[in-house]
């Protein structure tokens, strides 16, 4: 995790100049940046050095987004459907709403949740830079404690993205008052809530819905563990069942899937697919 990062950016489908051969928006603007696209994901690419802030098209959209590649995978592994209703439970900072916004550009509805006042006001901050008008407008930021959704609507989405809060090891490693504060309890206590989320996405989505759960955690109790937890609740026992995550890159693990940095550069990044089945 010390190791040099690769650079990514994934092109913004809504520029209005995006596919056209002169620079412009969008993954041509990208492109005559020097980068190379990122094998299975579409419009992204890498860099051997960081790339600049994106510019504006004549719409005033960003072009592109900066990013680590594999978060694009939680995103992708939703396979939101056109017209779906759509769940983002820990929306902050933006980048994975914004992403499961543009299969909605015909219809379809978002909801955009973190419980954070200031994390709020950063995702509709993105939102507003990447997304015209008409899209924007089905897009709701929330600031709700998702942990009790389930009490207040149940069975409504067709994909919940439980993008789950976690011990975040890369950045602790990274930053000295993130490691100063670091205690052996603090993963537990994350495993605590993240099972309350996952809990509570299993309610909100509909039978034959998918849910995606992810955290940027190398602790197995927090990935893995959460969800073979799901799978072993008496309670909700035959209601969900894992399905095989898209793999371009990363390791499967009991449940879901990995990309540590050592193998890809990319990561941390843990995902599992769940399907409501009853």
């Amino acid at each position: 995790m010390r190791s040099p990062p690769r650079f990514a950016a994934r092109a913004n489908p809504f520029a209005a100049e995006a596919g056209v051969s002169e620079a412009g928006a969008g993954a041509d603007a990208l492109a005559a940046l020097g980068t190379t696209p990122v094998p299975g994901l579409a419009g992204t690419f890498e860099a051997a050095r960081p790339l600049p802030a994106p510019a504006r098209d004549a719409a005033g959209l960003l072009r592109w987004y900066l990013l680590d590649a594999a978060s694009i995978l939680a995103v992708e592994a939703l396979a939101v459907p056109p017209g779906a209703r759509v769940l983002d439970m820990c929306a902050a900072p933006g980048g994975k709403a914004w992403q499961l916004a543009c299969p909605l550009a015909e219809s379809g509805e978002l909801v955009a949740n973190d419980r954070s006042a200031a994390r709020r006001a950063r995702l509709a901050r993105v939102l507003d830079d990447y997304l015209p008008p008409d899209v924007r407008a089905r897009v709701r930021v929330t600031g709700h404690d998702a942990t009790r959704w389930s009490l207040f609507e149940r069975d409504a989405y067709d994909r919940v993205l439980v993008d789950a809060p976690c011990s975040a090891e890369q950045h602790v490693l990274l930053d000295p008052g993130a490691l100063r504060r670091w205690t052996p309890a603090r993963s537990k206590q994350l495993a605590t809530r993240q099972y309350a989320l996952l809990a509570a996405a299993l309610d909100a989505v509909r039978v034959g819905g998918r849910i995606v759960y992810a955290t940027c955690a190398l602790q197995p109790r927090e990935n893995d563990g959460i969800v073979a937890r799901l799978l072993a609740d008496g309670r909700r026992a035959g209601r969900a069942r894992t399905l095989p995550p898209p793999e371009p890159f990363g390791e499967p693990t009991v449940h879901g899937l990995a990309v540590l940095p050592d193998a890809s550069n990319w990561g941390p990044l843990y995902l599992a697919v769940i399907e409501r089945v009853a």
